[in-house]
């Protein structure tokens, strides 16, 4: 059953892998190319060396003062990722999506992106405590949440979701493309249909065995918007999630659990479920550039308020005071949907 979910896996990388380019190299008259660089980090606190990509903006310039992305590889992916989603990046920056900056993606294996239960692998505490800071001495980046974004696809969609909610003093905003979480605060309550690609074994190696309830629950990105409200509101974190309708992996179900938390909870955030849309194809380029698009407009080139209305909004506000609606108060919760 293992080597069956791992070919069938892998097979799912090289197509999706496949059809990512083939949609990038059907564009017209490709922008200028960036620069690939290829490093690795010595580290006590993985399997070591971690091996990682680096992409630079054309042109030449030094990546002295630019921004940083981390762009986190999916399930049986590596460091590879960068290279096939390049042309994609290269578009965004001819069309002034985003600015210059250097984008990063290690090879993470198939982490999770997560400290191990046992501490043998502890993933997150390499990259916020040891790449991050490697990455921006090495090349100079203009360190700080509001220079410091990160995003990635299914498995890199989970880790980049975690390691943004844990570490917002770390990462300004998060895109989020596909996670792989599950609609569930329990790991008891997961369903087979939700997690059908991850066998035991392969849970167990990563949150104990059996499966450490307070230790999944502490790295779930549902649970930690629950737990770290208060702290992720008054961090300014602006997050961007995503998911096709007809993932074959389900997926659509907890990228929208996880949506109605962060409703439930008052955490603004921008929420797309892509119709028609599956795991794997060639819609996931033109989402990758909505969530580069994100991140541009909302950490690291936010535009001026726009006061543009504001006769009419205050004509509104004017209109709540008289009904008595408070919107300081905390927002109600939305009726059921079914009974």
């Amino acid at each position: 059953m293992q080597a069956t979910r791992r070919a069938a896996l892998s097979t799912l990388a090289v197509v999706g892998a496949g059809l990512a380019t083939a949609d990038c190299a059907a564009a017209a008259d490709p922008p200028p190319g960036g620069r690939l660089e290829s490093g690795a980090l010595a580290t006590r606190l993985t399997p070591s060396p971690v091996k990682y990509t680096v992409l630079h903006p054309p042109g030449g310039a030094p990546a002295s003062g630019l921004p940083l992305l981390l762009l986190l590889h999916g399930g049986d992916g590596d460091n590879g990722f960068l290279a096939r989603f390049k042309p994609t990046i290269e578009a965004a920056w001819a069309a002034g999506e985003i600015p210059p900056l250097v984008v990063v993606t290690p090879d993470a294996q198939r982490s999770l992106y997560l400290d191990y239960f046992d501490g043998s692998e502890k993933w997150e505490t390499f990259i916020v405590s040891e790449l991050v800071p490697h990455l921006v001495g090495q090349f100079g980046l203009d360190a700080g949440p509001a220079k410091t974004v990160v995003s990635g696809v299914s498995m890199g969609g989970l880790g980049s979701l975690r390691l943004a909610l844990k570490h917002p003093d770390v990462f300004g905003g998060v895109a989020s493309l596909e996670a792989g979480i599950e609609p569930a605060l329990r790991f008891a309550d997961v369903k087979v249909r939700n997690a059908f690609q991850r066998g035991a074994g392969f849970l167990e190696a990563r949150f104990g065995k059996p499966v450490n309830e307070a230790w999944w629950q502490a790295n779930n990105p549902a649970n930690i918007v629950i737990a770290r409200r208060d702290a992720l509101a008054a961090s300014g974190l602006q997050i961007y999630i995503e998911v096709g309708d007809a993932d074959m992996f389900h997926l659509d179900e907890g990228v929208e659990f996880l949506h109605r938390v962060l409703w439930d909870h008052g955490l603004a955030h921008e929420y797309r479920q892509v119709h028609g849309a599956d795991h794997l194809g060639r819609t996931l380029t033109g989402r990758l550039r909505d969530g580069l698009r994100f991140l541009d407009a909302h950490v690291l080139r936010p535009p001026p308020p726009d006061d543009s209305y504001r006769a009419g909004k205050a004509m509104v506000e004017t209109l709540k005071r008289t009904a008595g609606v408070d919107d300081s108060q905390p927002r109600p919760p939305l009726p059921p949907t079914s009974s």
